[in-house]
Formats: C-alpha cells, structure tokens, sequence
C-alpha cells in the first residue's frame, strides 16, 4: 500500500491510499484542482479513484469534493453527516459501512469506527489492502480515543493519526476562550499526549509505519509531538527505526 497524504493541517486533509492500480481518498479537504495537481504529481490520475471515504463535513475535509461529481466517484461518510455535506451528486452518496468490497473491482475493504468531534457523525476509517494484505488506520479530528476506537485500529500496519496540539501551548495562545475550550473538548481535537497514550496501546514493534498528521500550526510544533510519542513509546520498550517508523506530516 502507497501512502501519499496530499494535505494535513487546518487549512486542508486529503489522503490518497494506493494499491497496484487502484485508489482512494481519505478526506477531500482542498480544491479540486488542487487535489487533481497533487494526484498527479505522485503519479496517481484522478480517474483510478475507486472511492473518497470522508471523516466529517467540515470544509478542511470537504472543500474538494466537487471532484467526485466530475469523476462519478461515490463519496462515503457517516449516515447523518450527509446532513451537512454538500455538492455531491445524490447518485454518489453512499453511508459509510462497515465492509466497503465488491470482491471483483476494488482492491479494498473499510470498516468505519465513530469518533469525537463537533459533528452529527464522524467517522475514522480501517483499510484493508486485500492484495497486499496489509491494515492501515486512519483517525483525524477527535477528542478522545475510547477503548472501542483502539479494538477497532488495533493489528494495522500503518497509523495515520492527528496529534494536533499541546494543550499548554493553547491556554497560553490568543485563542477565544470559546475555541480554546473547543480544542480541547472531548468532541475536539487529540492532544499530543493523547495520541501518544493512544498509540502506546497500539504498537506493537513489528515495524509499524506511524504518520503523525493534522499539527495545528500555532499551538504545536512538530519535534514536541515527535518527541512525545517517541517517549510513551519507549516507556514500552520500542525504539524509532527499530521496532516502528515516525513520520510528522
């Protein structure tokens, strides 16, 4: 499985998974046009995308989706979200399930988990790459992980998560006390130190591939959410480029 996170961050997340010459898009959240430049400059055309998975409806997820239309991609997302989620066609909407695989054209399967944010039904995602058999987890904005969203992303082999703040660093920022209480809110965003409780529970040290995604640009930086992973992780044992591998996007 190829992993190419085209965007990650507060003014856009769009994720392409990719498997011999088949794609999806987790997340659509530039423009069209940008994300057909970006596909393109990775190698992927936009018309071998079997499928967009979409985690909530908030514009940094969803500003692109106009490229389903344009391309008959059906789109996937969590059923009362699509009360908010709009330009779709209405023949592409699909609820997001629980096993998305025809057996016969698409290389994937999904399975959706719920997750915690100030949205009607957010989701986080479960690829399976059915060719290579390999697991990759996806889980953006939330405010918590409960122990039903670690059952759910446990064995993967690859880890794309936010780890989107250090909570000191927001106290202290010029943020309203309206949105400062909002990121930190259990239907906001994951603190560093969350994701790396999270991602304690999760590793194993058979080499899984960690992607530490969606940094807010003024109340992180991307060596301290590094370090604080790297940290809960070597409380168990595991080194970086031993037992797994780090990248902050």
């Amino acid at each position: 499985m190829k992993v190419n996170i085209l965007a990650s961050g507060s003014n856009g997340n769009c994720i392409a998974l990719t498997s011999g010459e088949s794609t999806i898009l987790i997340d659509a959240g530039i423009a069209k046009t940008k994300i057909e430049k970006k596909l393109l400059e990775v190698g992927i055309t936009p018309n071998k995308i079997e499928a967009m998975f979409i985690t909530h409806a908030h514009k940094d997820h969803t500003k692109g989706l106009p490229l389903a239309n344009k391309y008959k991609i059906p789109v996937f997302a969590g059923e009362d979200e699509w009360k908010s989620i709009t330009g779709v066609d209405e023949e592409l909407q699909n609820k997001a399930p629980a096993v998305f695989n025809n057996g016969m054209e698409y290389t994937w399967e999904v399975k959706a988990f719920k997750t915690h944010h100030d949205a009607y039904d957010p989701r986080g995602y479960v690829v399976y790459d059915l060719q290579e058999v390999i697991r990759c987890s996806i889980c953006l904005d939330t405010g918590k992980v409960e122990q039903d969203m670690i059952e759910a992303m446990k064995d993967s082999d690859i880890y794309i998560i936010e780890s989107n703040h250090e909570p000191r660093m927001v106290e202290a920022s010029n943020y309203p006390i309206s949105v400062k209480t909002r990121v930190l809110s259990h239907v906001g965003h994951l603190s560093n130190q969350q994701t790396a409780a999270a991602l304690a529970e999760l590793i194993q040290g058979k080499g899984e591939q960690i992607y530490l995604t969606h940094l807010s640009s003024s109340n992180n930086m991307a060596m301290l959410a590094q370090m604080t992973t790297e940290k809960a992780l070597m409380a168990k044992g595991f080194i970086k480029d031993k037992h797994y591998r780090l990248e902050v996007v």
